[in-house]
């Protein structure tokens, strides 16, 4: 009896683990089906994770319950991950994208502007770590549609080369005035 009390006792804390994606709830909507004999009732979950460092990923699912839903929409969600180009925290250069009703632009920020964007694009913009960047949703509003379209748009960002970063600039002659015209004809 005395060793049970000693082993409750003995426990201590553990730390849990910070997992290595963070994870935001876009959408959570209660479906139902009808069957016969009455309406089934389940959860659809839209989740949207990323690590702020450049992954991002999006999963839907459906579940009996909240938990179930969310549980396996995350699963989904690893399993689609993408990694998101990047020049100087912003996107290396504007994306317009239509997918279904839904239409998304993107546009490289100067440094400072921040995250300029609406509902679930932020969402998706935040989870990539993005952190300058300007957005507009001009199709539907839609949670779901508008963050695959996100997807879309992220993954379709070409990757700069450093030496295209740099540009050098090119030195423009300036035009001959007529007195040099007249001095070179001579």
């Amino acid at each position: 009896m005395a060793e049970n009390t000693k082993k409750k006792n003995s426990k201590f804390k553990t730390k849990k683990e910070k997992p290595e994606f963070d994870q935001q709830i876009v959408d959570l909507a209660r479906v139902t089906r009808v069957m016969a004999g009455g309406k089934r009732m389940r959860f659809r979950a839209c989740v949207v994770i990323g690590n702020r460092k450049g992954k991002v990923g999006v999963g839907l699912a459906k579940g009996k319950d909240v938990a179930l839903a969310v549980g396996k929409a995350v699963k989904k969600a690893e399993k689609n991950i993408i990694t998101v180009n990047m020049v100087n925290n912003t996107i290396p250069h504007e994306v317009y994208i239509k997918s279904g009703s839904s239409k998304i632009l993107l546009k490289p920020a100067p440094e400072g502007t921040g995250v300029i964007s609406g509902g679930a694009v932020r969402t998706v913009l935040d989870l990539a770590g993005v952190k300058n960047i300007v957005s507009k949703i001009m199709g539907t509003n839609n949670k779901v549609n508008n963050v695959k379209t996100v997807i879309e748009a992220l993954e379709s960002l070409k990757k700069i080369k450093k030496s295209e970063k740099k540009e050098e600039k090119k030195e423009v002659p300036a035009k001959e005035t007529k007195e040099e015209k007249k001095e070179d004809n001579k």
